[in-house]
């Protein structure tokens, strides 16, 4: 099954929580795991805080991680660093979920960390157990 996310900007954070918790609400199984894995080389997923202003810290402290420097990369050198990145973060989640819903620590958000929009992004699911 596939779940399509259309980003907006270049570089964003984007919340799937929600968008991952009513998929699960039509799933039969109540209880299990889900695997998450994004189709593209120039976004992420992982868990966030999302309090105001903490996706830009985290949009802020990427680019000073891996800085637009003179890359060799053949296809379009001006965003490897967006591969860097998606490669550092990873673009797997494997989370549980319990009567229909994922089971997540209280500040946390299921997020897309787009590198290289606007785009429309494809997350590939599945349930296990």
């Amino acid at each position: 099954m596939i779940i399509k996310i259309k980003t907006s900007k270049k570089r964003e954070i984007i919340d799937i929580t929600e968008i991952i918790n009513d998929f699960l609400k039509k799933e039969k199984k109540e209880n299990g795991l889900i695997y998450l894995l994004s189709l593209h080389t120039t976004c992420s997923l992982t868990t966030a805080d999302l309090d105001p202003g903490t996706d830009l810290d985290m949009l802020d402290a990427f680019e000073k991680m891996i800085p637009n420097l003179k890359y060799r990369h053949p296809h379009d050198p001006s965003h490897v660093s967006d591969h860097i990145l998606t490669s550092l973060i990873g673009t797997h989640l494997l989370l549980p979920f319990e009567k229909n819903k994922l089971i997540l620590g209280t500040w946390q958000r299921v997020v897309l960390i787009e590198f290289n929009g606007p785009k429309e992004r494809e997350i590939f699911n599945k349930i296990i157990f």
